[in-house]
């Protein structure tokens, strides 16, 4: 028996950014910020340790329309997460694990890599969920074999545009943000 388990979940995406990795990180770690690029994050604030820090907790006001996977009782409408900091090295990853209701992290990883790249960075953002979360299996619950394999593969494909959507507008604020700094140092 090798001990080692296909996650359940397992999706990255990546984008070239003109910034460094140290601009990088200062956007992609200000989960408060997470408001202006997530698709489903409105944003939220740290409850507990130093914002950012491993061990930090925040609190995410997160929001879904009716039409995400809409045959699946998935939550629908506004929603709190909490999600606590596993991994934060300054320029080069930033990572947070989404607890379950008792407050314990899940098997359920979201983060970024941020490598240098010529004058920019490659901006990775990647999530794996080794095993159910709470919340999954609430949802598959009632479902049947045949129900789970289409549940499973449609929010794989969720998770998947929703990383590759998260980038793009990261890359948008990131530019935009050093535009507008470097316009006012011209002034």
């Amino acid at each position: 028996m090798s001990g080692t388990q296909t996650p359940l979940f397992r999706s990255r995406a990546q984008i070239d950014v003109s910034a460094t990795p140290a601009e990088v990180y200062a956007v992609v770690s200000d989960l408060a910020r997470s408001g202006e690029w997530s698709p489903e994050c409105l944003g939220g604030e740290w409850t507990t340790g130093e914002p950012g820090a491993v061990g930090s907790v925040f609190r995410g006001e997160n929001e879904r329309s009716g039409e995400v996977v809409a045959w699946a009782p998935v939550v629908r409408g506004k929603w709190t997460t909490y999600a606590e900091v596993v991994a934060a090295e300054a320029g080069r990853t930033f990572q947070w694990a989404m607890h379950d209701s008792k407050g314990e992290k899940q098997d359920s990883v979201w983060g970024f890599t941020i490598e240098a790249d010529g004058e920019g960075s490659l901006l990775v953002h990647h999530f794996r969920m080794g095993t159910a979360t709470e919340g999954i299996r609430g949802i598959t619950a009632e479902m049947d074999d045949a129900q789970k394999q289409q549940f499973f593969a449609e929010w794989g494909d969720k998770v998947a545009g929703d990383l590759a959507e998260t980038l793009g507008r990261i890359k948008a604020v990131i530019e935009k943000d050093k535009e507008g700094a470097a316009g006012a140092q011209g002034a």
